[in-house]
């Protein structure tokens, strides 16, 4: 009884101090805020915290070659969630895809835009949106990544923008929440 109850201890405790994965894929770069952004997200679009496959980079000009959003590992059939509160701007297919905007409540004038693709729409044209509310779910087609995707991507008027910078830095980490001992209390 005591060898398990010591094993079942040591097992515990190398689960906590391991690393958690990595959230961004290799060669996909953390985000670095963009000043322009208002933090108004409050949950990503897919999971709890998914992998970046392919992150943000910007083109050098308007045609430039370049990633104007981020890719997000999602299994088809698995939930697309607005990330912040809006009304759905567009809700159905352009090129053969599945695609959700959502023009954000509050972000400036002209309003931010956030893109979901490939995605089967839940909602319709002009219906307003909560924060974690489902827009729809992931297509099973129609995904430009090897293996199924979500790109979300960002833009204020014409100029796409890193859209991870609409998520708080909280939301960003990745591995389980730690509590430290504090010293010198009763």
């Amino acid at each position: 009884m005591c060898a398990r109850l010591i094993l079942l201890l040591v097992v515990t405790v190398t689960a906590l101090l391991a690393p958690p994965p990595p959230l961004f894929a290799a060669g996909a770069a953390a985000p670095v805020p963009d000043a322009t952004v208002p933090t108004v997200g409050r949950a990503w679009p897919v999971g709890l915290r998914p992998r970046v496959l392919r992150g943000w980079e910007p083109p050098a000009s308007v045609y430039g070659p370049g990633h104007r959003g981020v890719d997000l590992a999602a299994a088809p059939g698995t939930p697309v969630r607005a990330v912040a509160a809006g009304r759905v701007a567009f809700a159905g297919r352009v090129a053969g895809k599945g695609v959700v905007s959502v023009d954000l409540t509050g972000t400036g004038d002209p309003l931010l835009r956030t893109t979901y693709e490939p995605v089967t729409a839940s909602v319709e044209e002009g219906q307003e949106v909560e924060p974690g509310e489902v827009i729809g779910t992931v297509d099973t087609a129609g995904s430009h990544c090897t293996a199924t995707c979500v790109h979300w991507g960002l833009r204020r008027d014409e100029t796409y923008l890193n859209p991870l910078s609409l998520l708080p830095p909280w939301l960003l980490h990745r591995g389980p929440s730690r509590l430290l001992p504090v010293y010198g209390t009763a």
